[in-house]
């Protein structure tokens, strides 16, 4: 998948529709405005540019940006992020939080799907809201499943939603089958087995939903609904 083009479509369009105005409420982020967005948009691009460069997390961090107008360095910081990703290419090592994708890679994924659900927010916010690239949205199922939930993130049961079954999700040709406890989230690959509930439909409105930027009313489910409910509960812990 060509992700350096949907990090610059999605970053370009987030900026466009940031400038019809950063005072509107964001529905999916309540108590931030569009300001907020951007600015936290722009210290995420600015904080990767210093990962690609160090190949490490920078320490200290961050910066006081807070003398910074928003979309200048809004600007500033796309731009600077997308000549990062050129400049290391697909295959430079560094730091990641994904165990299994240590290489820049990982970062030209993270950062279109992090374009693309803060361009949704920024779009809900003025009303007007386009559609997302059906690949990009079926890769970020499968990317907010591993490593965002089914990373090694649950070893003290530090959850609030202690779920204990599983789950399918099914889009476009694709499953994947989550089995869930108060200390791990197991994701596999397919259709294997039983499961106490599904979700299923087109990959845009499952992917957002999983992201908490449309409702359950947007995707289609059978089975047990608190399993889905705690289940969607348990994404929001980690994509916080």
């Amino acid at each position: 998948m060509r992700f350096l083009e949907h990090v610059r479509a999605e970053s370009a369009r987030l900026g466009e529709v940031a400038r019809m105005g950063l005072d509107a409420p964001v529905p999916s982020c309540p108590g931030w405005t569009v300001d907020d967005v951007v600015r936290h948009v722009a210290q995420v691009y600015v904080h990767k540019v210093e990962v690609l460069k160090l190949g490490a997390r920078p320490d200290p961090w961050p910066p006081d940006f807070s003398a910074r107008e928003t979309l200048e360095w809004y600007d500033e910081a796309s731009a600077a992020l997308i000549s990062a990703l050129e400049a290391a290419g697909t295959g430079t090592e560094t730091w990641t939080f994904n165990p299994r994708d240590t290489t820049s890679t990982f970062w030209y994924r993270r950062m279109a799907h992090e374009s693309v659900i803060h361009r949704i927010d920024v779009e809900q916010a003025h009303d007007v809201v386009t559609p997302i690239d059906a690949d990009l949205a079926l890769d970020g199922i499968d990317e907010v499943l591993y490593p965002t939930i089914a990373g090694p993130w649950w070893e003290e049961g530090d959850t609030e939603y202690p779920i204990d079954a599983t789950l399918r999700i099914t889009a476009a040709g694709r499953s994947w089958t989550i089995t869930a406890d108060a200390t791990s989230v197991d994701v596999q690959q397919g259709a294997e087995g039983e499961a106490a509930a599904e979700i299923f439909g087109d990959p845009a409105p499952i992917y957002l939903w999983l992201w908490g930027r449309v409702g359950e009313d947007a995707i289609q489910t059978v089975g047990d609904p608190n399993v889905v409910r705690a289940f969607r509960g348990r994404i929001s812990e980690a994509t916080q």
